[in-house]
């Protein structure tokens, strides 16, 4: 008698075909930025998120063992219940004052956060304005809130303001995009968007997951860096990215905060992250605050890289920012470059759908304040080398 999941056989091998199955690598020893010993490597890292080098900081170690040792592991429910300590409270107050709001609200992931949010925002008919590349958690957060979706062209403001204009007869309007888009490293348009927002009476939502402690004054993000603050009714981040830490969260007004922390499904029915989570956040805003330091180091490394690639003609799009694509196109092209480039000593991470779509498949080189210009000198020297 046939097993029920040996369908699974085939489906496994068509993705072997097509150069997209996925297979799990443990990394050991700790996080850092530049680094990562990876399957019995040492590798240079150039696949981290961890832009400003905190996930490893001691004073962030430090924070996190005082913490476990006060509070113990384990929130033990959800934050409505009994999984919301001090901390949790802490910090939520002082994302809030971080990002100019009145209110923020943590969620287990920056994923949980941007489906939280957009569910609770808008349903059945209302519709969902989303640019073509928005990062998976947008996506599904569309799907899932029953709401029409418009799928905007990449950037393209004179579209979205067409099909704001065809959109009579939604309900609510809903305007969401990256600040920073993940995989392309380039900028939403976000004066542009602010402005159809206002004119078309619709919420925009930015999601600043990779902007947050990088980019603006005071490290907000790419909003504040436009000036554009006002004009976002809501905005989402990650703890997990320049922070260094784990988990996501959504600030803006304080009855957008209420309302998410009533109607937001991952928020209500998720366990709490434990204490000692909250305390790495305290203590990753607190050293984006006082070292800036690191945020100027690395947008100076990324104006060195941009110029590299383009000197020795490689294309990578029109990334303005610290991630930088290799545009390769086929899958199976992206594999064989990533595996050549870590024979090299080179940990960069091949980029294939349905994180990108059909025929853009990339190397995703990420950069922090940790690398230097040699190590970029030396990447570039192994990518000649290969083309």
């Amino acid at each position: 008698m046939p097993h029920p999941l040996d369908w699974l056989d085939d489906a496994l091998d068509h993705l072997d075909r097509r150069h997209l199955r996925r297979t799990l690598a443990a990394r050991t020893g700790p996080q850092r930025g530049d680094k990562i010993d990876l399957g019995g490597q040492t590798l240079v890292n150039f696949g981290s998120n961890d832009y400003l080098g905190l996930a490893n900081h001691p004073e962030v170690i430090a924070a996190v063992r005082t913490a476990l040792d006060e509070a113990g592991w384990g929130a033990g429910a959800s934050p409505l219940v009994t999984g919301r300590t001090d901390l949790h409270a802490k910090l939520e107050h002082e994302l809030a004052a971080f990002e100019g709001t009145e209110a923020a609200l943590l969620f287990p992931t920056g994923y949980a956060a941007n489906v939280g949010a957009i569910t609770s925002l808008v349903g059945q008919g209302d519709a969902i304005f989303s640019d073509e590349l928005n990062h998976a958690s947008i996506i599904d957060g569309c799907r899932l809130s029953g709401a029409v979706i418009c799928v905007f062209p990449h950037r393209d403001v004179a579209a979205l303001g067409s099909v704001l204009r065809d959109s009579g007869n939604a309900g609510r309007r809903l305007i969401v995009t990256e600040s920073l888009f993940s995989m392309t490293g380039d900028f939403a348009p976000l004066a542009a968007l602010a402005d159809l927002a206002q004119q078309h009476d619709a919420t925009l939502m930015v999601d600043e997951a990779h902007a947050t402690g990088i980019y603006g004054r005071r490290g907000r993000g790419l909003c504040e860096e436009s000036g554009v603050e006002d004009g976002v009714h809501v905005r989402t981040g990650t703890l997990s990215k320049a922070l260094g830490g784990h988990g996501g969260f959504v600030v803006g007004s304080q009855k957008l905060i209420d309302w998410l922390a009533n109607r937001a499904r991952p928020y209500v029915f998720s366990t709490a992250a434990p204490a000692p989570v909250a305390a790495a956040g305290l203590c990753g805003l607190k050293l984006i605050a006082s070292q800036p330091e690191r945020r100027q180091s690395l947008l100076k490394l990324a104006s060195y890289a941009r110029e590299q690639f383009l000197q020795h003609r490689f294309e990578c799009g029109s990334s303005s920012s610290q991630i930088l694509p290799l545009i390769l196109g086929d899958a199976g092209r992206a594999m064989s470059a990533a595996q050549r480039l870590r024979d090299r000593g080179f940990f960069v991470p091949a980029i294939r759908p349905p994180s990108v779509p059909e025929g853009k498949s990339l190397l995703r080189i990420s950069l922090t304040c940790l690398h230097t210009e040699q190590q970029l000198d030396d990447l570039v020297a192994a990518l000649g080398a290969l083309y």
